[in-house]
């Protein structure tokens, strides 16, 4: 976390319960972390063409929800990070909850009849959305949405574990690549966290180009987002698998993943 000494800027004091590594107001009057702020465009651009290529392809509206949720993500991140304020911090937190309950709606409903409903699961993830809400804007604890969080995305990593082990071997490449992505951005967001101090001592001794590739909680936002990405690339590769299409992961411009799929022709 950074000190508690820092300058201030268009959003006035800092009202959120945490404030990154990233000093504050460095780069723009207008921005308190810059770089953290700005790292969240691959969290709400991809994920935005991502819903229009869903609903062109006829995909059932979850996976459009886990688009469109990841860009909600992006967004209230940009929000918290731009202003430091706690109602923007709340925009940013509690849509992570959100979104990763559509993920593993998603994912545990993969093999199942198309435009089929589990309420069941449906009203479990409600009601645990709205239990976690409750209980954190009581507490106004980050540990406790950390774990909540933690929690989520330890059930996508043990039930994609389960589909490339049992189900779909061959998807391991994408779903290991999609974890692993993800695991480098939280050991880097760790990194930012506790050795904050010296990371700050550094950037001041080296020049401005090398210094911006230590904010690793901007890159936390890139790694995880790139991951979050991948992860619904990966859930809807094994939903159109099973309704027995034919799935492919193409690179726009020899970059970007994207999925491509047609229906098996009837003969």
């Amino acid at each position: 976390m950074a000190p508690a000494v820092d300058r201030q800027g268009y959003w006035g004091l800092t009202t959120s319960t945490l404030d990154w590594c990233e000093e504050n107001y460095a780069v723009t009057w207008y921005m308190a972390e810059f770089w953290n702020t700005v790292s969240n465009l691959i969290m709400i651009i991809p994920p935005i063409f991502g819903a229009i290529q869903s609903v062109r392809d006829g995909l059932e509206k979850r996976y459009i929800a886990a688009y469109l949720a990841l860009t909600v993500v992006g967004m209230g991140s940009w929000c918290f990070h731009m202003t430091l304020k706690y109602e923007m911090q709340l925009l940013d937190e509690l849509p992570m909850i959100y979104s990763s309950c559509i993920f593993v709606y998603c994912m545990f409903e993969c093999f199942k009849t198309k435009n089929s409903v589990n309420y069941h699961l449906l009203f479990t993830l409600v009601l645990f959305s709205l239990i976690v809400t409750t209980i954190y804007l009581q507490v106004k604890e980050p540990v406790f949405h950390q774990v909540m969080y933690g929690m989520l995305v330890f059930t996508l990593v043990l039930r994609s574990i389960y589909i490339v082990t049992w189900v779909y071997p061959w998807l391991r490449g994408l779903g290991y690549t999609s974890l692993g992505i993800f695991l480098l951005g939280f050991l880097l967001w760790n990194v930012d966290n506790i050795f904050c101090d010296s990371l700050r001592n550094f950037r001041k001794k080296v020049p401005p180009v090398v210094a911006v590739t230590t904010q690793f909680h901007a890159w936390w936002h890139i790694l995880t987002g790139l991951g979050s990405y991948l992860h619904i690339l990966f859930s809807i590769y094994t939903r159109t698998l099973y309704l027995r299409y034919r799935p492919k992961v193409k690179f726009l411009f020899g970059i970007w993943p994207v999925i491509l799929f047609e229906p098996l022709r009837k003969h």
